[in-house]
């Protein structure tokens, strides 16, 4: 049986979970996520917990018990704490700046990039060099991350560019290294 997916998801408090329709909701003080629930998965609250079972051992079915109780446990963590993403700004004149809830980056492109964040999503700008990322939804947190990285990605011989705080650029010599 899948390790993780016999493990009870226990629920805070100030937590609530509602399974109707094939979905899982999960309402806290953050806000409320939902998500759906595979054919062959049931869910249950008892206790104070969710329980994740599966139908038969299936390869499928093993892999779905697993999957659908780390999102219910991701959707908990993320309407009771919230999830951040750190991402910093390496390079000479590149920085970021909020205009409103907009994000303004300038990072050596002939023109500055504005970057509008889906709903839910909060952008914070502690210094000029650092962009955080803050929501409930896990998946939408990584998800703008990686489009925030993708629009400058870090180059391996400076390192100039975007990268996670805490992504580690391997650098390469440069051509004059061999002689």
């Amino acid at each position: 049986m899948s390790r993780i997916g016999k493990k009870p998801v226990t629920l805070p408090n100030g937590v609530t979970v509602s399974i109707a329709d094939k979905s899982v909701s999960v309402k806290g003080p953050k806000g409320e996520l939902s998500f759906p629930i595979y054919d062959n998965i049931t869910v249950v609250v008892e206790n104070g917990e969710v329980i994740v079972t599966r139908a038969n051992d299936l390869k499928e079915n093993r892999a779905l018990h697993g999957l659908t109780r780390a999102c219910i446990q991701n959707m908990v963590i993320g309407v009771t704490e919230g999830f951040s993403k750190t991402l910093d700004i390496v390079g000479v004149g590149y920085r970021a700046e909020m205009k409103g809830t907009n994000l303004l980056l300038t990072v050596g492109y002939s023109h500055p990039i504005y970057f509008m964040p889906p709903d839910g999503i909060t952008l914070v700008t502690p210094t000029v060099t650092q962009i955080v990322v803050n929501g409930v939804d896990k998946q939408v947190v990584g998800q703008v991350a990686s489009k925030l990285r993708s629009f400058r990605k870090p180059e391996p011989y400076k390192g100039k560019g975007i990268k996670y705080s805490t992504e580690v650029i391997r650098r390469k010599a440069g051509k004059t290294a061999g002689k």
